[in-house]
């Protein structure tokens, strides 16, 4: 059979092709070469190799429980990779083989009993190793089918049956937590591979449980499995410091929460790991993986060192071109190093290479450029030939949705550019000091007090010429704000009580703010922050749960998500 060959895509679409030579296909392999075999395939991967991995695993991906699990791995990222039709599809079908694959080698149980059942009715000796490793690949692959669903289709009843499929792979991997305790010690050089793939799947699920606010969940099939956020992070740690060839899944899930959701989300007082260290001890084993060195480029953003960060990103882009998407990813990076800086020409540079090629936002990648525009010189916007009200006007057209539902920050960016396509009814700084606002910007630059007091300039400049303002009618959000983000400036600057200041005046405003109405319940997340930060906790937390009377607001998920997270952190018990 013929399989396609990944190559390089082209400028119209993004579609993989691939095709297979003809390699002699042994009729079974055991356990231990399994996994030896399979990890040479996911080392190809880390090395950029990625058709030399795809055509490694795949002749033993329909005989081999973990050639399948990998193989699986590598085409369902591919598809959210792309965004292709074809590419999903595929992804779909692979799946569906590799879950056969798996099945092939667990235990057989009755539809009525699970394999926790029989062990405590019969022994835990009735169970063989490679029963044990096909039970955890099977919940790995159940995930990833799972996730592919949500991608696939736009339903809710996709909804439900991916949230039930992640349901049972998290009791799956809870079963083989508790058996593991109880199992024998089978003299193998495989066992610690079932020690790590306990670690990736109960530590993401827990992180997943513990992020996730409760009303969620229970949609998700999670209900009585309360998450622990530390139990989490400590058991990703714990598999990303193993020898298991789940090891790098558990180093980049850390990487994802700890320059990712937790930026966003986080209140910046969670349990830290020394990812750094972790991140440099797999970059000198595979000194150019494209994901390992993106990684520690992200590392340093959030450090602070803007130009070094720009130096690994640059190097990302030069690693790999086979698959080509993967430069969006430092396109992004690049482009908010330069916001952060206020570098707007090499800004605009990066934003407009990501509204060319990236089919994934379309419409936030056109707002940013917008943004972007507005904070350069007329001459420049013509010699680009850009017009910024089009662009502006153009947004709401580029929305996508997932699961019927349009994403928040589209949302959020189709709505500010109805009022930013008008040229009269905004001042010049106040689209990019929102966009730095919605996006984390201000978080991530606290380390560099120098650029913190470049961006609070330009808020005060802001706030000089808000007295004339023309437009009656925004006059008293516009105000709001301005002071919300000196508020957080103030905050990062150590000036906590003038901080508090601002934060109160959006507060008072409550009444009179007539469309930029998330600007109130956002301000108490910064008060209740900041108040939690000075130690002052009950107070934090009555602030906290005043957000519950807000409702209808924009990004209002997003701030029920980080509410739920602070006070998670706030209450919980040391």
């Amino acid at each position: 059979m013929a399989f396609p060959r990944i190559v390089m895509e082209s400028e119209e679409e993004d579609h993989f092709e691939d095709a297979f030579e003809e390699i002699p296909v042994p009729t079974s392999i055991d356990l231990p070469s399994s996994i030896e075999e399979s990890t040479i395939g996911l080392y190809l991967f880390l090395s950029n190799k990625f058709s030399e991995a795809l055509d490694s695993l795949h002749p033993l991906y329909n005989k081999s429980m973990y050639h399948a699990l990998i193989y699986g791995i590598i085409v369902v990222f591919r598809a959210f990779l792309t965004l292709n039709r074809q590419d999903i599809q595929m992804a779909n079908t692979t799946m569906n083989e590799v879950l056969k694959t798996c099945e092939k080698f667990r235990k057989k149980t009755s539809m009525i009993s699970s394999l926790s059942r029989l062990i405590y009715k019969k022994g835990i000796s009735i169970v063989k190793e490679e029963e044990f490793h096909a039970e955890l690949c099977y919940a790995q692959s159940l995930s990833l089918k799972a996730s592919l669903i949500l991608l696939q289709e736009e339903n809710m009843f996709s909804f439900l049956k991916s949230g039930i499929n992640f349901g049972l792979s998290y009791q799956i991997y809870r079963d083989c937590q508790e058996l593991f305790l109880h199992l024998p010690n089978y003299q193998s050089k495989t066992q610690k591979h079932l020690a790590g793939g306990i670690k990736f799947g109960i530590g993401i699920f827990n992180l997943i449980t513990a992020l996730v606010p409760p009303k969620v969940l229970s949609l998700l099939h999670f209900v009585g499995y309360p998450g622990n956020l530390e139990l989490g992070l400590t058991s990703l740690y714990e598999g990303a410091l193993s020898s298991s060839i789940n090891n790098i899944l558990c180093l980049l899930t850390l990487f994802l929460y700890y320059s990712y959701i937790s930026v966003t989300l986080g209140t910046g007082k969670e349990k830290k790991h020394n990812l750094e260290a972790l991140l440099l001890s797999y970059l000198r084993k595979f000194p150019n993986c494209v994901f390992l060195v993106f990684c520690y480029g992200r590392l340093n953003m959030l450090k602070g060192n803007f130009d070094y960060a720009e130096l690994k990103l640059q190097q990302c882009i030069f690693l790999q071109n086979e698959w080509q998407q993967l430069h969006h990813f430092c396109y992004w990076e690049l482009m908010w190093c330069y916001i952060f800086q206020q570098e707007w020409r090499s800004a605009y540079h990066y934003a407009d290479l990501l509204c060319q090629h990236s089919k994934w936002s379309k419409a936030s990648y056109t707002f940013n450029k917008a943004v972007i525009l507005t904070m350069l010189p007329a001459e420049f916007v013509n010699s680009v030939d850009e017009d910024i009200s089009s662009l502006f006007l153009k947004v709401d057209s580029l929305k996508i949705k997932i699961l019927g539902h349009s994403l928040p920050v589209e949302n959020f960016a189709a709505l500010k550019s109805q009022r930013y396509s008008g040229t009269t009814s905004w001042h010049t700084a106040q689209p990019v000091l929102e966009l730095m606002y919605i996006w984390s910007g201000f978080r991530i630059i606290r380390k560099r007090q120098d650029l913190l007091s470049l961006w609070l300039v330009l808020i005060e400049k802001e706030e000089t010429v808000l007295p004339e303002e023309q437009n009656k009618d925004y006059q008293i959000d516009d105000k709001c704000l301005v002071y919300l983000l000196k508020g957080l400036c103030l905050k990062y600057l150590g000036k906590y009580w003038r901080a508090e200041l601002y934060f109160n005046r959006v507060i008072t405003n409550e009444k009179t703010i007539k469309f930029d109405t998330y600007l109130v319940p956002y301000a108490y997340y910064e008060l209740g922050l900041l108040q939690y930060q000075q130690g002052n906790k009950n107070t934090a937390i009555r602030t906290l749960k005043h957000i519950k009377n807000f409702k209808d607001f924009s990004m209002e998920s997003r701030l029920h998500f980080r509410v739920h997270l602070a006070l998670q952190q706030m209450t919980k018990k040391k």
